[in-house]
């Protein structure tokens, strides 16, 4: 470009960025999967591409914003109900109930034969089970049993005893009626945290980062899930029904997780203090405090023991089940770690359709389109710090029984194998992004909506083309064979065109969906722009 200076180019936005915000404010996908979709019948083939569905805005924000629209859609739904939701099973059909007979004398006769006609018994009943399985039968009859190890159920001495109710089948909450003769049902929106691990100042850093309590803040956020878990079936056994829930994990400034539920139906805020003084979770898992080994000088895998030996004497290190069996026969033995909710709780009243439901979905699903850790980034050298201790002790904390990190203390992992490695176990909980939490970010109770994730796409997708007026029906899944494009196809197009391309098709489905709605619901409603519920579908 002649007639300007390197400086006035370079300030010159690129044609790529400029296509990619182009691709953004249309809501198309910024970095679509290309895949080569086969007609069985036809012979046909083609290429198109897919939206590629991340949940993270720094990935693609198109893909992150439609998946969070969708669950304040399904938070929306399923917080204020009326109706108690239908999730009944449907009567078995004559085929399933034919297979299941012949099932039950394949049994008998497999239970009565030798070892020969045993075998081919063997194979015939998977076949059947698989015969029912693509009936549509869930389940199976006879699921594999693990052996459990069973702890004392009895309650810790420091710890109140919480009170149970017989649960009744019932989802919805209590419903109160005014004296005009309205009936309203209000629900709940929680907010639970875990307990303080030092004085922090306001950007959530400790005040003094060498009495701060690292090792029990990582240890809490690696077990959170079960910790959520318990409060929930505490909650349900104390107030005496089913209560059913839409929560989300997000993290404090302070970097500990922290939990936002919208429950349907109230409890009183005494008896969710009472629940929640009452829940803890226990790890009994062998002593991890001081470690044996140190990664320089890590237990090797040594093949023809099929075990981790010591680096020194080559003795088989104890399996896992022999670490337990071991913390079983010690009578004075104490779990590894216990985790409880802070004292701090807050709980508001939420009506249906009212301003305050709506802020509290915005907020519910306000971080979902970002990793943990990049809800509150890191902006000084002090909050910097603050990540990488934290890390640090996660990195060497085991987190499951299968994690890499029990070779340093004298253990091998549930089922280990020669790809272990000590201080390098991928699970997620170890991951710098999801600092210590490894469990989900967004936990639906099953009987929430009565709809999966999928349901509510399936509603978006007729209602859009039901405005359209199109009757178009699904193809047939069996019908095209599917197969990613991989890098260098000759087919492939390249990502520019195929931005440009998804752009005009988006833009030309807006404008017929605005018509369409404009036809329905009259001349005042504008037919230019698109709202953010459309966009949503």
């Amino acid at each position: 470009m002649t007639g300007t200076t390197r400086a006035e180019r370079a300030r010159m936005p690129l044609a790529r960025d400029v296509l990619r915000a182009v691709a953004e404010e249309h809501g198309v996908c910024v970095r679509p999967v290309a895949v080569r979709r086969t007609d069985v019948l036809t012979g046909q083939t083609e290429i198109v591409d897919i939206p590629c569905g991340s949940t993270r805005a720094s990935q693609c924000p198109t893909c992150a914003e439609r998946k969070r629209r969708l669950r304040a859609v399904q938070c929306r739904e399923g917080w204020h109900l009326t109706e108690e939701p239908t999730l009944d099973a449907d009567p078995a059909t004559a085929e399933q109930l034919f297979l299941t007979g012949l099932r039950a004398d394949l049994t008998k006769a497999h239970a009565e034969a030798g070892t020969p006609d045993a075998e081919d018994l063997a194979a015939v009943l998977v076949e059947v089970d698989e015969q029912l399985a693509d009936s549509g039968v869930r389940g199976t009859l006879e699921p594999a049993t693990a052996a459990r190890r069973v702890r004392s159920t009895r309650r810790r001495q420091d710890t109140p005893d919480l009170p149970r109710r017989p649960i009744a089948a019932r989802t919805l909450g209590k419903a109160y009626a005014t004296p005009d003769g309205r009936t309203f049902r209000p629900s709940l929106f929680l907010t639970l945290t875990l307990p303080s691990y030092g004085r922090v100042r306001s950007d959530g850093t400790p005040v003094d980062p060498a009495s701060y309590d690292y090792r029990r803040a990582a240890r809490d956020a690696l077990h959170f899930p079960k910790l959520i878990d318990r409060f929930v079936q505490n909650l349900r056994r104390f107030v005496g029904y089913d209560v059913q829930y839409f929560a989300v994990v997000e993290p404090q400034r302070r970097l500990a997780p922290h939990l936002h539920l919208a429950l349907r139906g109230t409890v009183s805020r005494a008896e969710l203090r009472q629940v929640v003084a009452a829940t803890y979770h226990q790890v009994w898992w062998p002593s991890a405090d001081r470690p044996s080994y140190t990664p320089d000088r890590a237990p090797r895998w040594t093949p023809d023991l099929g075990a981790f030996t010591d680096p020194a004497t080559g003795t088989p290190l104890p399996t896992w089940e022999e670490a337990l069996d071991d913390l079983d026969q010690d009578q004075d033995a104490e779990p590894l770690h216990v985790v409880r909710f802070g004292p701090q709780l807050d709980a508001q009243g939420v009506l249906v359709g009212s301003d305050q439901a709506g802020r509290c979905i915005r907020y519910l699903t306000k971080y979902l389109t970002k990793s943990v850790a990049e809800c509150h980034s890191a902006t000084t050298a002090t909050e910097a710090d603050h990540i990488d201790r934290l890390a640090a002790e996660l990195r060497w904390e085991p987190c499951s029984p299968t994690c890499a990190n029990w070779l340093l203390y004298g253990i091998q992992p549930r089922g280990a194998h020669p790809g272990l490695h000590a201080g390098n176990c991928r699970a997620r909980a170890h991951k710098r992004e999801h600092l210590g939490y490894g469990g989900r970010r967004v936990l639906v109770s099953r009987k929430w909506s009565g709809k999966t994730l999928t349901d509510h796409r399936a509603e978006r997708r007729a209602w859009v083309l039901d405005v359209l007026g199109d009757t178009a029906t699904r193809p047939d899944p069996t019908r095209y064979l599917w197969a990613l494009v991989r890098p260098g196809d000759p087919d492939a197009t390249p990502l520019a065109t195929r931005l440009l391309r998804a752009v005009s098709e988006r833009v030309r489905w807006r404008q017929a969906l605005d018509q369409a709605l404009a036809r329905v619901e009259g001349p005042a409603l504008p037919t230019s722009g698109i709202t953010s519920e459309r966009k949503a579908a």
